[in-house]
């Protein structure tokens, strides 16, 4: 595995001229080329790196499947992520890759603002697609930041850069909504498989084995990144990953409640709570009901034990 500290290691290691400037680089992957050398296989990058590859007829892996594509792709990183493998390059052959430290951020918004991008997180399977009209536009956005990176450096230079930096970020996360959007089919047969796995999961009662299910096992059962599951199902739903699961065990913790003998403590740990005041107050920020107060407005129901704690 290679690590590159900086933008001028990383353009050293491909055979690039050295950057116009330390801290943020726009390299024309078509026209000039790009040697492997140590580049190649895994390698961590300590900047940010948007990477836009020029499309061809394919497919690539989405979830479980595969999903046809013409387009070109889109796909970002934030520093310190684990990337490539055999024959992957930290510049990708083809179209345009900008590479971005930190340090430039410092004492700008953006510096905080960049964090709330999840499409940083999201895997290589998961890249943006781009529509024709998305890559003129994401095309001109590169070739803007290079052009203002070859012009004269002035006191506005730094403003300028990160004012066409946001509006690219604000640009990719317009187009992944679309995405989500034109993939609705095949996002519902996802949502599908999401509540299968939380059907499985408390109908086998591994909440009693492994605990509450967490985002990070739901994403990993579906083949999806936890950032990318949950712009999905927010998209579809209105829900995050971490709201859906909580959706579903109000839902059992519901039905546990009004058709069953179990006390709420016996509930919680059947759900996975460690502790049954958490499961209680959760339910109750949920339904503005305690457990025990949902379970009295079902009149007439079975035998309550008397040492219930709600």
């Amino acid at each position: 595995m290679h690590k590159f500290d900086s933008i001028a290691v990383a353009h050293q290691a491909l055979g690039l001229p050295k950057p116009l400037h330390p801290l943020i680089s726009v390299v024309d992957a078509t026209a000039t080329p790009i040697g492997a050398g140590p580049s190649s296989g895994a390698h961590l990058l300590s900047f940010y790196k948007i990477a836009y590859k020029t499309g061809g007829a394919g497919s690539v892996k989405y979830g479980p499947g595969r999903y046809d594509i013409t387009e070109g792709s889109l796909l970002c990183a934030a520093p310190n992520q684990l990337m490539g493998g055999e024959g992957e390059d930290v510049c990708d052959q083809g179209g345009y890759v900008l590479l971005l430290h930190p340090d430039l951020l410092v004492g700008y918004p953006l510096a905080q603002r960049i964090k709330q991008y999840t499409f940083f997180s999201y895997d290589a399977s998961e890249a943006l697609h781009l529509s024709d009209g998305e890559k003129t536009t994401g095309v001109a956005m590169f070739r803007s930041i290079a052009e203002e990176l070859r012009a004269r450096l002035d006191d506005f230079s730094q403003d300028v850069l990160l004012a066409q930096l946001e509006l690219l970020l604000s640009y990719t996360q317009r187009f992944y909504q679309r995405q989500f959007l034109t993939r609705r089919t095949l996002n519902r047969g996802l949502l599908a498989q999401v509540e299968t796995v939380l059907n499985d999961y408390f109908g086998g009662q591994q909440g009693l084995r492994q605990g509450l299910p967490t985002v990070q096992y739901l994403a990993a059962q579906v083949h999806l990144t936890p950032s990318y599951l949950s712009d999905m199902l927010r998209s579809l739903t209105g829900l995050s990953a971490q709201q859906h699961i909580h959706q579903r065990l109000i839902e059992q913790a519901k039905e546990r409640l009004s058709i069953t003998e179990l006390s709420v403590s016996e509930i919680a740990y059947e759900l996975g709570f460690e502790h049954s005041q958490s499961f209680s107050k959760l339910f109750k920020a949920k339904t503005s009901f305690s457990p025990l107060a949902f379970r009295r407005s079902f009149a007439g129901g079975l035998p309550r034990h008397s040492a219930e704690a709600g």
